[in-house]
């Protein structure tokens, strides 16, 4: 079954009996983006982040997931689909409580979060996405800028985010939630 026209708010039951083609990304019963698939410029920085994060967390408690993984972020394994009004498919995540993972999606909060910008998608993850991640909990939000070779982070705090810091192509970017992680941009940025 594919998404219902003129309908006003979804909830992630009405989600899962749509065509499993049809993806989308929730916040408040709203969807906010309905993407194309993204460049290959994007796809070649997610990979390459999502294989740093592979391999560094190799026999570790936390894991990895990229894109496409639904994450349900104000939700936890007793929340019925139906009150879920709130789910995104970020780039990547990581997620240090085996219990948010669940069979067909992530249910609460990742730690981290990584999202890579596409100029259809900026003003959400800048914003909504920004916004939505903070409320919910995350501990880190990475924003990668593909055209200026850049990685913008936040750090929760409280509630809230704080800048930690912007790392360019040439830097070495340490990873907050997992003090002894650094990442050399220049293997993430090497594709142009």
């Amino acid at each position: 079954m594919g998404m219902p026209a003129g309908q006003r708010k979804y909830s992630y039951a009405h989600y899962l009996t749509w065509d499993e083609t049809d993806r989308c990304e929730v916040i408040d019963g709203d969807i906010i983006s309905m993407s194309p698939s993204p460049t290959p410029q994007h796809q070649a920085i997610a990979v390459e982040l999502t294989a740093e994060f592979t391999m560094y967390l190799r026999g570790k408690e936390c894991r990895v997931f990229a894109a496409p993984i639904e994450v349900c972020l104000f939700a936890d394994r007793t929340t019925r689909n139906e009150d879920i009004i709130d789910w995104v498919q970020p780039d990547l995540v990581v997620v240090c409580d085996k219990d948010k993972i669940g069979q067909k999606n992530i249910v609460g909060a990742p730690d981290l979060v990584v999202e890579v910008l596409s100029p259809s998608t900026a003003k959400n993850d800048r914003l909504i996405k920004f916004k939505s991640y903070e409320k919910a909990g995350v501990r880190e939000y990475w924003i990668v800028d593909p055209y200026n070779h850049s990685v913008e982070v936040y750090l929760g705090d409280g509630g809230s985010f704080k800048p930690s810091g912007v790392y360019f192509k040439d830097d070495i970017l340490p990873v907050g939630i997992l003090e002894e992680m650094r990442i050399e941009l220049e293997n993430v940025f090497r594709v142009e």
